[in-house]
C-alpha cells in the first residue's frame, strides 16, 4: 500500500508538471502565432512531450487555450494587487496617480506574453471556438476598468475624502475616466510592443498627467455648475 501511495504521488507531481509545461508553452507560443498559427504539434516540439499528454490534460485546443487565459489572469491579477499594495495617503491626485501607473507599468512589463495574447484574441475572431476563454478576454476587460476606476477614484479622493463632496468628485472622474484610461494602457503596450523607442514609465507619466487634468476639469465644472 505504501509503494502504491509513493507511485500515486510521484504520477501526481509528474502530471501536474507536464500541465504547467504544456500551459507554458501554448502561452509562450500563442502569444507570438496567435490562436490559429499553434498547432498542437508545434506545442509537441516545444514541449517534448507526447501528442496523448495533451489530450489527457486538455479536452481540445480550444480548452488549452481557456486554461491558458485563466492562468494568465489569475497571475496579471495578482501581480497588480502585489504592485499595489500600500498605496500613498497623502500628495497630490497627480502624485498618487502617478505611483499607480508606474507600477502598473512595471506589472506590463513582466506580462507581456499574457498581454499579448489578449490583444491578438480582442482583435480577432480566430477564437471564436473556445468560448471560454473569450469569457476571460471580457472579464480581464471588465476587471482591468474597475482597476482603473479604483485607481483615479483613490487618487483624486485622497486621505480623509472617504465621503461627501469630496468621494462624490472622485467618483464622478472615476466613472467618466475608467475607458479612457484603459485606452491610454492600450495605446502604451502596442508602443511597448512595436519597439517605438519609448519606455512604458514615460508613457505611464503622460497619462497620469492627461488624466489628472482631465478630471480637476470634470470637477472644476461640477463646482461651476452647482454655483460651489
Amino acid at each position: 500500500m505504501e509503494k502504491s501511495a509513493r507511485e500515486a504521488h510521484t504520477g501526481n507531481s509528474r502530471g501536474r508538471r507536464s500541465r504547467q509545461e504544456i500551459l507554458d508553452a501554448a502561452a509562450r507560443v500563442m502569444s507570438v502565432r496567435g490562436y490559429a498559427g499553434t498547432s498542437i504539434s508545434t506545442l509537441v516540439k516545444e514541449t517534448g512531450l507526447p501528442k496523448s499528454a495533451f489530450y489527457h490534460h486538455f479536452e481540445s485546443k480550444a480548452g488549452l487555450l481557456s486554461a491558458v487565459m485563466a492562468q494568465g489572469a489569475r497571475g496579471f491579477f495578482e501581480a497588480m494587487r502585489e504592485a499595489h499594495r500600500d498605496p500613498p495617503a497623502g500628495g497630490t491626485p497627480r502624485e498618487r496617480l502617478g505611483w499607480y501607473l508606474r507600477r502598473t507599468g512595471e506589472v506590463f512589463v513582466h506580462r507581456e506574453e499574457f498581454l499579448r495574447l489578449l490583444l491578438v484574441l480582442v482583435m480577432s475572431n480566430e477564437a471564436a471556438e473556445a468560448p471560454e476563454a473569450m469569457r476571460t478576454v471580457i472579464d480581464v476587460r471588465a476587471e482591468g476598468r474597475d482597476l482603473m476606476r479604483h485607481m483615479i477614484r483613490s487618487s483624486f479622493a485622497g486621505e480623509g475624502a472617504g465621503q461627501g463632496e469630496g468621494a462624490e468628485a472622485a467618483d464622478a472622474v472615476a466613472d467618466a475616466l475608467a475607458h479612457f484610461g484603459m485606452a491610454g494602457f492600450d495605446g502604451a503596450f502596442v508602443s511597448l510592443q512595436s519597439g517605438d523607442g519609448k519606455p512604458i514609465a514615460e508613457f505611464m507619466e503622460q497619462l497620469a498627467d492627461a488624466l489628472v487634468a482631465i478630471g480637476e476639469s470634470l470637477i472644476a465644472g461640477r463646482r461651476g455648475a452647482s454655483g460651489g
